[in-house]
């Protein structure tokens, strides 16, 4: 993780920065814009992790719709020439704008900053378009106001896409997204409860706070660059607490790969969400519960083939 005195030298740049968690159409519009005002200079996008609501209130844990090395790469592939990762933390939030914009120069010659209007940032939120604005006039940048991309009636921002996860609501997320949401985790060895059931499953751990889906079963599709598996391979998806087997504790993330069978112990798995099948049930008994996954597996091979 970069700090700000640490940002490798550039030069001449556009620069934007936030975020950027799932790197949504909101924020694609925000990065077209940083590119088109780089002009012959270099387009720069600054991500703060951790999520600057983490640092003001200690304890919570944003949920978040892709890991950093994800959204930094989804910034790179909008074609911004640098996707740098800025560590947040306190002495970055203390600093007033004109202190930012000094500690920025050494590796940047600030030629246009890319903000939205309801943008902030810096000792106690101050770095507002308005004062941007003086401060450019009198640094020789220029601002550039980019409103918010209004999908649906309403501003396309992360929160709303986790929003919208939360309720189950997958093909609204991925609208809002611009592709498919995204889960990514590591196999890890389960209670193999699916595998004496016919549906073997590979169990996913994630080394960040996912922001997970409603419970329920979902179509998705998986790539294991590991095992050369993807990069869509289908694939169904329970979110859940096994309440047929009377387990009520955390969440689980359980990935049934359609048309194979093998070793996954240790992957990397990329998983894209398509679609909600059902909510969690209970079921009373391992015959019944055997019985609704056949009739999941059916019903998901019935979309694919219409997808």
């Amino acid at each position: 993780m970069t700090s700000v005195a640490d940002l490798p030298p550039i030069g001449p740049a556009a620069l934007t920065m936030g975020v950027f968690d799932g790197v949504h159409r909101g924020h694609a519009k925000l990065l077209e814009a940083t590119r088109a005002a780089a002009g012959s200079g270099s387009s720069v996008a600054l991500l703060f992790d951790p999520h600057p609501d983490e640092l003001l209130h200690p304890g919570v844990q944003v949920p978040r719709l892709a890991p950093l090395s994800v959204n930094l790469e989804q910034v790179e592939a909008l074609g911004v020439d640098h996707a740098l990762p800025l560590r947040f933390d306190e002495a970055l939030r203390s600093l007033t704008p004109d202190a930012f914009l000094d500690a920025l120069a050494p590796a940047i010659e600030l030629r246009a900053l890319a903000m939205t209007p309801e943008s902030a940032f810096g000792k106690g939120r101050t770095g507002t378009l308005e004062r941007m604005r003086a401060l450019g006039t009198q640094r020789g940048f220029s601002v550039i106001a980019v409103d918010p991309l209004i999908l649906d009636g309403a501003p396309v921002s992360s929160s709303r896409i986790r929003a919208a996860l939360a309720e189950g609501a997958v093909e609204v997320a991925s609208r809002l997204l611009g592709r498919p949401a995204y889960l990514e985790g590591t196999v890890v060895l389960g209670d193999q409860r699916g595998r004496e059931l016919g549906f073997p499953t590979a169990n996913l751990a994630f080394d960040y706070t996912a922001a997970l889906p409603a419970l329920g079963i979902y179509l998705g599709t998986v790539a294991v660059p590991d095992r050369q598996i993807g990069p869509a391979h289908p694939a169904l998806v329970s979110v859940g607490v096994r309440p047929t087997f009377h387990e009520h504790g955390r969440v689980l993330v359980e990935v049934y790969l359609l048309d194979w069978d093998g070793d996954l112990y240790g992957t990397r798995l990329q998983l894209h969400l398509l679609e909600r099948l059902r909510e969690e049930r209970r079921f009373d008994g391992v015959e019944a519960l055997v019985r609704q996954m056949t009739l999941d597996e059916e019903d998901a091979r019935r979309r694919l083939a219409t997808r």
